[in-house]
């Protein structure tokens, strides 16, 4: 039985190797990009982030020639989509549109992840904050919101974003402003201006602070309205809507929106992508579209963008760690808190299943005489968790079907199958996986060294 498992083994490794020197012929430099782009937005559908992420893919993807597909990563206050972005296989594949929270989300103490860990293409939009209370809402005006909330600090409740995101910061950055604390007002977090608008109508919250393009439908049907705008003049688009200034209170605060690719992308693949961008935010379709929506089109080279991050960082890093933002800054358990608690939880168990394994074997083992032991429930267990450590190894050197193709076959063997069988079904089902989430569903497969 040993020997026989040894000869397939050999006849399978022998094949894969045949495999992989065959294909090594084949060229990975062809045109990029020539397969799908992944755009990542770190925040919820439906709001002005998703909803500017979806308009840079639909004109990218008819620029590139190639599918572009915008996922929502949220969680962590920005933290998942910014560092999925950051950490994505360097090989132009995926984009990320970076909000003005990955120059906060360091400064809270919640990752490392920072503009430096992104080579930027371009900005693609600015929009000043703005408060927004429901229609019914006694309040007509910023000082009467501002009088309501000196009269019981720590009543009224608010939302737009995740806690300490820009529109966080643009409700503290006013209070303050006018003498108030932070804190005065209660802020939930929810991820996005779109579920916050939600919760704004169904009573849950009190105040709204995000652009007017997020809540354009909403005001225009007289659902909503805006107290102000945080911008140094009115919106073109809202010419009705005054200026906190205008109400006697000198702040200015808005968010920016660009797109990003990892640092180590090949300066070819990043001139490519940036010229593709510089096109799509320039051309009257995108100018008109977000314009209609309200929103306010902006473009910077890479060089200006990363030069305005800079400076952003500098100044929201002053803003988090003065006192008037004390107890903002930092956030205890961040989002790496729980995928640790489950890695421990997994290791224990682990432990436990190979020490109980060990002891039983010691219990019930006959005399020795030269048989090996079956594999216990430790390693049955252990085994398959082995196999998904080596895809996560090979998979980026590799590439999708190659990896997946390999592990397959020699699991399959390793399992008792024969190889006339186990070739013909490692030959339908990674290719028909691939076909699924690669093709139909439009997932970035990993493409290895061949392309692939």
């Amino acid at each position: 039985m040993a020997v026989s498992f040894s000869l397939r083994a050999r006849r399978s490794a022998t094949l894969i190797a045949i495999g992989v020197l065959a294909l090594a012929g084949c060229t990975s430099e062809s045109a990029f990009p020539d397969g799908p782009i992944l755009l990542v937005c770190p925040w919820a559908a439906g709001g002005g982030s998703d909803r500017v992420a979806r308009q840079i893919a639909t004109l990218l993807e008819q620029d590139l020639d190639v599918p572009v597909n915008v996922v929502n990563v949220t969680g962590g206050d920005g933290v998942t989509g910014h560092s999925r972005g950051a950490l994505a296989r360097p090989d132009g594949y995926t984009m990320t549109l970076i909000t003005v929270e990955i120059t906060t989300l360091h400064w809270r103490q919640m990752t490392s992840i920072s503009p430096q860990d992104f080579t930027p293409l371009g900005l693609v939009n600015r929009d000043a904050a703005a408060l927004f209370v429901r229609d019914d809402a006694p309040w007509k005006t910023a000082r009467d919101l501002e009088q309501a909330v000196r009269a019981a600090p720590g009543r009224l409740r608010a939302s737009g974003t995740a806690t300490a995101g820009i529109w966080h910061l643009g409700l503290a950055g006013w209070l303050t402003s006018v003498g108030l604390r932070p804190a005065d007002v209660i802020w939930v977090s929810i991820a996005g201006a779109a579920p916050s608008l939600t919760e704004l109508l169904a009573g849950g919250i009190d105040i709204v602070a995000c652009s007017l393009a997020e809540a354009q439908a909403l005001l225009e049907a007289g659902r909503i309205r805006s107290l102000g705008v945080m911008a140094e003049e009115r919106v073109a688009r809202f010419p009705s809507v005054p200026t906190l200034a205008e109400q006697g209170v000198d702040f200015s605060l808005g968010t920016i929106r660009g797109i990003a690719v990892p640092n180590d992308v090949s300066p070819d693949r990043v001139r490519v992508l940036a010229d593709a961008l510089r096109r799509v935010v320039n051309s009257a379709e995108y100018q008109t579209s977000l314009s209609n929506a309200g929103f306010t089109p902006a473009y910077e080279d890479p060089v200006q963008f990363a030069a305005t991050l800079r400076e952003t960082d500098e100044r929201l890093g002053d803003l988090l760690r003065s006192d008037a933002f004390a107890g903002l800054a930092v956030q205890q358990i961040g989002p790496t808190f729980f995928p640790a608690l489950l890695f421990a939880a997994l290791a224990t168990v682990v432990i436990g299943l190979l020490v109980t394994s060990r002891f039983q074997r010691r219990e019930t083992s006959a005399p020795d005489d030269g048989t090996p032991s079956p594999p216990g429930a430790a390693w049955r267990f252990v085994e398959p968790l082995l196999w998904i450590a080596l895809y996560v190894l090979l998979a980026e050197w590799l590439g999708f079907l190659l990896t997946a193709g390999a592990l397959l076959l020699v699991y399959l063997v390793r399992l008792g199958t024969r190889l006339r069988i186990a070739v013909p079904i490692a030959l339908l089902i990674v290719p028909a996986a691939y076909y699924v989430f690669g093709v139909l569903l439009r997932v970035g497969l990993p493409r290895g060294m061949l392309g692939w």
